[in-house]
């Protein structure tokens, strides 16, 4: 079952639904790749707040997530665990050469005991880190670095992927989820398959309060306030219409048409 499915006992619970992780590990398996994080609440080293709508929320530990395995390995999958700073699942990878444990962004589809491979020696299936240049084109791809010997920066949350669109003898274009178009080097990686954990936008919280354990603050609209809080604010009655569309600090939000 893909979803979780709750009796509405109570208000809480009527609207609810959640993505069934029974598949994941209860209990990290790699302890000395969890660090301690701190909150900043969307604050600066000022305590002024530079990101809105942050504050709050339970207290977690930070995986340290390997987004850089372009080099020669072959590791075998031992648990697949839920990470609560991304919208994807992870998994545990034991290095067969290095003999060592290490996280990854785990792929739809992928299996405790599945083999995975990295570099020039790696063949193209499911989960395995390779250069551009190895890579067919059309292959969907997720975990992809910007420049060579870089970490992966693209296509890493839930259910994204790109597509490789063309290659050439330098460099090659992909098409990320969002439409946009890249250019990147032949000598860039990525990995091959969807990022897991694809249903993620399909759940309901049904609550303010399961916001407020994600650290997420609510969002008021200008037009509730007042005239000092937002340009958009004040007014007698409701005034949502007849006036630009401007952020809280007055700049405009949308293009202005040219006649």
């Amino acid at each position: 079952m893909i979803f979780k499915k709750y009796k509405p006992v109570n208000a809480s619970q009527r609207h609810l639904i959640l993505v069934n992780k029974f598949f994941l590990k209860k209990v990290p398996l790699i302890k000395s790749k969890i660090v301690g994080i701190l909150n900043s609440s969307g604050r600066n080293n000022q305590g002024k707040i530079t990101v809105r709508h942050k504050g709050g929320g339970i207290k977690h530990k930070y995986r340290l997530i390997d987004f850089k395995i372009n080099l020669i390995t072959t590791g075998i999958i031992t648990s697949l665990e839920y990470d609560p700073n991304r919208t994807a699942f992870i998994a545990s990878v034991y290095d067969i050469l290095k003999k060592n444990y290490s996280y990854i962004l785990a792929p739809s589809n992928l299996n405790v005991g599945d083999i995975i491979q990295s570099g020039t020696n790696a063949t193209v299936k499911l989960g395995h880190t390779l250069y551009f240049k190895d890579i067919p084109v059309g292959s969907f791809i997720y975990c992809i670095s910007e420049k060579p010997n870089n970490k992966a920066k693209f296509s890493r949350s839930a259910g994204t992927y790109s597509i490789l669109i063309k290659k050439t003898r330098n460099f090659c274009q992909i098409k990320l989820s969002s439409g946009k178009y890249k250019l990147l080097s032949n000598n860039s990686f990525a990995s091959i398959g969807i990022v897991s954990n694809e249903n993620n936008f399909l759940k309901i919280l049904a609550k303010a309060g399961r916001s407020r354990w994600l650290n997420k603050r609510p969002s008021v609209r200008g037009v509730a306030m007042n005239p000092i809080d937002h340009p958009h604010g004040g007014g007698e009655g409701k005034t949502s219409g007849g006036r630009s569309s401007v952020t809280p600090w007055g700049k405009p939000t949308k293009n202005k048409k040219i006649s």
